[in-house]
């Protein structure tokens, strides 16, 4: 069955051509909290992750978004490795979700909207 969905089905996981690619001509370089594995090219500079479930970009956590966007050859797994204090624990994105962030104005968010003084009035002719 997964021989079936890697032919047809490229927003789970892996297409059966990313396997053979990856079998051919990848380096593994780490894993990250996710379960999502990172790869490299043997010759070249091309970087690629195959994700662990559905394909997600947002599941990249922000040190493996630097090594795979060529902004550090420095390893998150590695000791060298900091993070900067800017950097926040990982969250993938929410939007489109129950969980996602609404402002106090959202129309979406629960209980009563507040109003304010410039607020919208609704035209009546």
């Amino acid at each position: 069955m997964q021989f079936i969905a890697e032919l047809f089905i490229w927003w789970r996981r892996q297409t059966l051509g990313t396997r053979l690619f990856t079998w051919l001509n990848g380096v593994h370089v780490g894993t990250d909290e996710a379960g999502n594995r990172y790869y490299k090219a043997r010759k070249g500079p091309r970087r690629w992750v195959i994700y662990n479930g559905e394909v997600e970009a947002s599941a990249i956590p922000p040190g493996w978004h630097g090594w795979i966007h060529h902004r550090t050859d420095l390893l998150p797994d590695e000791e060298r490795y900091v993070p900067g204090f800017w950097e926040k624990p990982h969250v993938e994105n929410l939007t489109g979700t129950a969980d996602a962030y609404r402002p106090q104005s959202s129309l979406l968010k629960k209980g009563q909207r507040p109003r304010v003084s410039a607020d919208y009035d609704a035209w009546s002719p």
